[in-house]
């Protein structure tokens, strides 16, 4: 008998038999119908497949036997595993070995041996599911979603058995507990063992800090991380929306939290699921939604958002922030810009100044690269963007990390090999380079004098990314803006970093003293 396919979904979608890798179309439906088939495990009737994955096509049917005929090249070379009775088409599961069955079977097992343990900690330590998502189809975005909350749901036992196995050192726990809080920093698990390891260690110091980071997320009710008997778990949850701008293009939107609301920018790069729950934005994003209403936003080309569109230009972000605000009827609130997203900020500010109370400028410019580079700054941006073109996509993270590295030049390994990861997954290698070359032209110099509202500018004095002259550009010339220097390398400031509490506390500062501007929705 032949050896059984494998199919991967949760980290990187992969077919093969034994070691030997078996190719898949490029088609993004294609894969996701078979991820859907796999995940099901059921007969579906080729009508509700064309109305879940091919709504606004000319030719439903035949772009779906076009699918079809491209899963069977794949995935019918050994067994029969796409199976098409009648009207209905089935994946059969008997057939196939699916890494998510896998993960569940983990978690079910009443003794799992350390190394599936293992194996499934690590699957679980990735955003599942990712290079899954369809821009048009939100039927099919619901299902997704839901499956993505089954499997974050499996992560609290398989984490805890792992780090109460024989055989997995102290250290090792500490390991996992602390890649687990990170995954969940809401669980309430995962910082009660994790002070209890480091206080088995002898490290007090490290298991107080862990204490008052639960403590200052949580609230009063954190102080119990150090009892045996966990509260009831409390997840903030955001809400996902989409909103059409008015050349058709679909842009996906994010709220979460309560209370004023308080607007970010797009910026380089966003994904609304990813960002939410990385160890890169989730400290700041988790921070500033818990006294707002926190709206986000993936502009055109990236995350959420339509990928093929006919324009990615700074005239096109500026009407995707426009499109939101307007789409969610809101009057007027504090704006918030990181990067690029500060001058998009800046324009839509001068534009509506009624709308906007104030705003917080964190690591932007005035001037592209082309603008207000140098000549050899210039030049290697050029050189960036031709190994975007070639080597973009590819599993090889080399020109990926050409970004990482100017972005976060301090970040631990495992933080720049998601951030590597995150951006082959948010845009394709197409958009990357139509993005470059747009962040390139953008020029609002002549707007700095007119902009009306308060505005704090934030910029790291070292950051490799965005020199500091450009954000001492932007206080110089709008009226009034207050400065504040971060003492960091890094463009996007990390949540352990001691500059991110500084940037923070001066956030809530700013905040507070224009509170009384601040809109409802």
């Amino acid at each position: 008998m032949s050896e059984r396919l494998q199919i991967d979904l949760i980290n990187e979608v992969s077919v093969r038999v034994a070691e030997h890798s078996v190719p898949l179309v490029s088609s993004r439906k294609t894969v996701a119908l078979m991820a859907y088939l796999a995940l099901t495990g059921q007969p579906h009737r080729r009508e509700h497949l064309c109305e879940l994955f091919f709504p606004d096509t000319n030719d439903p049917k035949g772009s779906l036997r076009w699918s079809l005929t491209k899963l069977r090249q794949a995935l019918n070379t050994h067994d029969a595993c796409l199976q098409t009775p009648g009207t209905n088409v089935l994946i059969e599961t008997d057939l196939i070995e699916l890494d998510v069955h896998y993960v569940q079977a983990v978690h079910d097992a009443a003794a799992p041996s350390g190394a599936d343990l293992l194996r499934a900690a690590e699957l679980l330590s990735f955003k599942p599911l990712m290079g899954l998502e369809l821009a048009r189809n939100d039927d099919y975005g619901l299902w997704l979603m839901g499956e993505r909350e089954q499997l974050h749901s499996l992560r609290p036992r398989i984490f805890q058995t792992l780090v109460t196995t024989d055989g997995v050192s102290d250290q090792d726990a500490v390991k996992w507990l602390r890649r687990w809080l990170r995954l969940d920093p809401y669980s309430h698990e995962a910082p009660r063992l994790l002070s209890q390891k480091l206080i088995d260690l002898g490290l007090q110091d490290e298991a107080a800090k862990v204490t008052r980071d639960y403590a200052a997320l949580m609230g009063d009710d954190a102080v119990r991380v150090t009892r045996r008997v966990p509260p009831e778990p409390v997840r903030a949850r955001q809400s996902i929306g989409f909103c059409n701008a008015s050349d058709g293009v679909k842009i996906a939107y994010a709220t979460v939290g309560s209370g004023p609301p308080l607007v970010k920018a797009a910026n380089w790069l966003n994904h609304l699921e990813l960002d939410w729950e990385s160890p890169i934005w989730a400290d700041m994003f988790r921070a500033l939604a818990a006294d707002h209403t926190f709206v986000r936003y993936d502009e055109r080309g990236n995350g959420l958002s339509d990928w093929d569109v006919p324009e990615i230009s700074f005239p096109a972000f500026l009407e995707d922030l426009e499109t939101v605000v307007d789409h969610l009827g809101l009057t007027r609130f504090p704006l918030l810009g990181l990067s690029q997203g500060c001058a998009v900020s800046i324009e839509y500010s001068v534009r509506h100044p009624e709308k906007v109370s104030a705003m917080i400028l964190i690591g932007g410019y005035a001037a592209g690269w082309r603008i207000g580079l140098s000549p050899e700054e210039c030049e290697q941006r050029e050189a960036v963007l031709t190994l975007t073109r070639h080597g973009w996509g590819t599993s090889n993270p080399a020109y990926r990390h050409i970004f990482s590295q100017t972005f976060m030049p301090n970040a631990d390994s495992e933080r720049l090999a998601w951030f590597d990861d995150f951006q082959r997954r948010t845009t394709s290698p197409q958009n990357a380079v139509r993005f470059q070359e747009a962040f390139g032209d953008i020029d609002i110099r002549q707007l700095l004098p007119e902009v009306q509202v308060p505005t704090l500018v934030i910029h790291a004095r070292d950051d490799q990314r965005i020199p500091l002259r450009c954000g001492r550009e932007l206080a110089a010339n709008i009226p009034n803006a207050e400065l504040v220097t971060l003492e960091s390398q890094s463009h996007i400031i990390l949540g352990d970093e001691p500059a991110w509490q500084v940037c923070m506390n001066e956030i809530s500062r700013f905040l507070a003293k224009h509170a009384s501007a601040d809109g409802q929705n």
